[in-house]
């Protein structure tokens, strides 16, 4: 596994945690399909909940969030389609939401969870 694989991996370990701290239950890590990757999958009340994991170390010149390019967004859109598609989930209630991670003052990161963030036009 190479070094970027590896620091993907454990970000989205550090999202997980965070998230089932507030109540989500993950279902899936890293999805990969024909439309692209899903980095986590799960389930928030009973909203089925696709996350994209963005980390940001110090001296960054953009936040987590706005990392996520126009093109980024059209990919986790056909990947997201593309599985509830094959999995016959296309009446679930879903929505993709973005973890961003930078290293913290106070703790060793700070999260954020922006809900709704990536919307289908």
């Amino acid at each position: 596994m190479d070094g970027k694989r590896e620091l993907g991996n454990h970000y989205e370990g550090v999202a997980a945690r965070y998230l089932q701290s507030r109540g989500v239950t993950i279902i899936e890590r890293n999805v990969y399909n024909r439309g692209g990757e899903i980095d986590l999958i799960g389930r928030d009340g009973d909203t089925l909940v696709f996350f994209e994991v963005r980390f940001r170390g110090e001296g960054s010149l953009t936040d987590p969030a706005g990392s996520i390019t126009y093109g980024k967004q059209r990919k986790l859109l056909r990947a997201v389609s593309f599985y509830l598609h094959r999995h016959g989930l296309w009446n679930a209630c879903s929505r993709i939401d973005v973890i961003g991670i930078v290293p913290g003052t106070t703790s060793k990161y700070r999260v954020q969870w922006i809900r709704n963030a990536i919307q289908a036009e």
